[in-house]
């Protein structure tokens, strides 16, 4: 098969989430496992992190590559979903895979998805590993998809856990109240493997901690040890600046008491994204890794140029600027309002679509009534119409029209525009892949 043949087959053969939704899902491991049987086990002969939460674990897998490949260790990264092109899943040193390598392992697998029907996340996280394996990385960074517990990815045992934080999304999948959907995600903790949760929640806190004393797993939450102290941005970096509590306590801290941090992911919301990286890097140094303050400033000055991290309040253009975002729940969404608040702008304009199975009017709430807004939708059978969105938003005080095309949506607002405007592209990841780039650079 050519590579379209391959891609094409793995696309209508396979269950896809991003597609149907809830159906997509399987409820436990066994078709990864035999996958991974089939591969020969390659979970188990590359070094891992895995990175789980609600939001900000995409952010937080690419600030680590980063560092990673930084520091000169060849540096293997699973992420899902992608949003122009497949391979952008499975990526070493920034690099993706290779169309070769797509086709060999889709004639390699095929007979086995003949056989166990998995679904498309199931052979992407057997791809991955079976990638890494073979091109002898040094560490991967894996991302769980959704959940922790019954994810395709936890069937690995990394040298360390990172969950980024809790907050209410695909609760038909996780359950109906944050402690519930902790759980879900705490089920990526293992055995005496260390653990750092980004960001501590009193509904939350119980949960990690009795799954970490089961499992004799040390635990740290990054608050405990980085607070916040100074936030300044523009429309492409921020500076961070952190105070630290207790990393004297250790034996060789990387950073000074008070420390800055120049970032090119310049929300505000990666501040707390940024405080589990930092705690997670300092245990990762202290098992012995060749990871430097230098290595960290370094790195994560240039995270998008090095991974290529796309869709985290992502700036195509200014005069007027235009800023793409994957924020697409309550919890994103009011991080989301945090960094907007620190922006200046004249007039707001807000292109958004939505899918169908997400808590849309939690979200509606959110929005400012006094923006302008371009309701469209993404071509896929999950997306909820442009119309539906369109009356929920005026239900709410959110006025604006129906755009078949998120690129028609974003020309009209650019027309409607002037040069000191803001215009935000946010609801749903798979909107954001529909931006055609070339008409905004």
């Amino acid at each position: 098969m050519s590579y379209q043949a391959s891609i094409d087959y793995l696309y209508s053969r396979l269950p896809l989430f991003s597609r149907i939704g809830a159906a997509a899902i399987k409820n436990d491991l066994h078709n990864t496992l035999e996958i991974c049987q089939f591969l020969d086990q390659p979970q188990h002969k590359i070094k891992t992190i895995h990175v789980a939460g609600t939001n900000g674990k995409g952010s937080t897998s690419h600030m680590l590559a980063a560092v990673f490949q930084e520091a000169g260790y060849k540096t293997g990264l699973y992420t899902s979903p992608h949003l122009y092109d497949f391979r952008e899943r499975i990526k070493i040193n920034g690099e993706m895979c290779s169309e070769d390598f797509v086709v060999a392992f889709t004639n390699k697998i095929k007979p086995l998805i003949e056989k166990i029907e998995p679904s498309f996340f199931e052979i992407t996280v057997g791809m991955a590993f079976d990638y890494f394996v073979q091109e002898k990385c040094d560490i991967a960074i894996i991302e769980t998809g959704l959940g922790g517990r019954l994810d395709s990815t936890n069937v690995i045992t990394p040298i360390l856990s990172i969950i980024t934080n809790i907050g209410w999304d695909h609760m038909n999948l996780l359950g109906n109240t944050l402690a519930l959907i902790a759980a879900e995600k705490a089920g990526i903790i293992k055995e005496g493997v260390p653990v750092v949760v980004s960001e501590r929640i009193m509904e939350t806190t119980k949960v990690f901690e009795q799954k970490a004393q089961a499992c004799n797993a040390p635990l740290y939450f990054s608050e405990d040890f980085l607070t916040l102290t100074n936030f300044e941005n523009n429309w492409h970096t921020a500076s961070f600046t952190f105070t630290q509590a207790q990393f004297q306590k250790l034996n060789a801290p990387l950073f000074k008491k008070d420390f800055t941090i120049l970032c090119d992911l310049p929300g505000k919301y990666q501040s707390k994204n940024l405080k589990g990286v930092l705690v997670a890097l300092q245990m990762l140094a202290d098992m012995g890794w060749e990871i430097n303050a230098e290595i960290i400033t370094t790195a994560l000055t240039q995270i998008k140029k090095t991974t290529g991290l796309m869709g985290r309040w992502e700036c195509l253009q200014s005069s007027p600027h235009i800023v793409l975002d994957v924020a697409h729940n309550e919890h994103g969404m009011q991080a989301l309002l945090e960094q907007l608040k620190t922006m200046t702008y004249d007039q707001l304009h807000i292109v958004t679509g939505m899918v169908k199975d997400k808590d849309v009017d939690a979200v509606l709430h959110l929005l400012p009534q006094k923006a302008n807004y371009y309701f469209t939708q993404s071509h896929i059978p999950r997306a909820l119409a442009a119309i539906e969105l369109a009356l929920k938003g005026d239900a709410l005080g959110l006025k604006g029209a129906c755009y078949e095309d998120v690129n028609q949506a974003i020309l009209t607002a650019k027309q409607n525009s002037h040069t000191k405007d803001l215009i935000l592209v946010i609801g749903s990841v798979y909107l954001v892949a529909e931006v055609d780039r070339k008409l905004f650079y």
